[in-house]
């Protein structure tokens, strides 16, 4: 059976897992503190970082993007039949999602308004070019599930859980990407993808009293235009 080495909060893990989930590809999954990484995680890693996927050969992969290339060629694809130029595509939409991982971690540990408005705009173009490409889904791609959603997946849950503890949005003025995200979310794959304990140790973290977020935010500045309401009334 297939083996990944986890940090319970880190979206680089999560999308591999969901593309697991959503392929009903059996794992088995060990999960370590970054903090105190064990030494035989250090022997199999050669970056120090998660997600190590340890093949059932006992071969250890890891870098997220291969890791997902691998699970592909040795399962069946989740969006069958498509060309050469379609899976190059979406391998660029993928990219465009995973890359957004940190940016948005750091986002959500901002200590103060300020800084979390600087950090969003680094952000927010990525769902605006998401939101110029989405037709009418469901998902990215149309009516079938595929390789992009996975990617987005982590960045959609995300924002959940921060919309859900005080009502924050960080997709507010992209409605296609609304859409989708609680189209991913139905699935059930977001919440099969994390450890139970999930919600809690991502709420500790990222929505603790050190941050804006955490603090409860100010419900009258919605993400994009916080300056004209003023002026009118992670894993390594």
């Amino acid at each position: 059976m297939i083996k990944i080495v986890s940090f319970k909060i880190c979206p680089f893990v999560q999308r591999v897992t969901a593309m697991l989930e959503a392929k009903g590809v059996p794992y088995s999954i060990d999960y370590i503190e970054l903090s105190s990484k064990p030494q035989w995680f250090l022997d199999i890693s050669p970056t120090g970082q998660v997600p190590v996927l340890v093949t059932e050969g006992g071969v250890a992969l890891f870098e997220s993007d291969a890791i997902v290339e691998y699970i592909d060629e040795v399962t069946a694809p989740l969006e069958p039949g498509l060309t050469p130029e379609q899976r190059a595509s979406n391998r660029a939409w993928s990219y465009q999602g995973s890359k957004q991982y940190l940016v948005q971690c750091s986002t959500m540990q901002s200590a103060d308004k300020t800084v979390l408005d600087e950090r969003l705009a680094k952000l927010q173009p990525a769902f605006e070019k998401a939101e110029k490409q989405l037709a009418e889904g469901p998902y990215f791609n149309g009516s079938v599930l595929g390789n992009v959603d996975i990617a987005w997946l982590p960045l959609l849950h995300r924002a959940a859980l921060v919309e859900a503890h005080n009502g924050f949005d960080l997709l507010a003025g992209y409605p296609k990407v609304k859409a989708w995200q609680q189209a991913l979310l139905a699935t059930g794959i977001a919440a099969k993808s994390v450890p139970v304990d999930f919600e809690e140790r991502f709420s500790a973290f990222y929505l603790a009293e050190r941050t804006w977020l955490g603090r409860g935010a100010n419900l009258n500045e919605a993400p994009g235009n916080a300056a004209v309401q003023k002026t009118s009334g992670c894993c390594g």
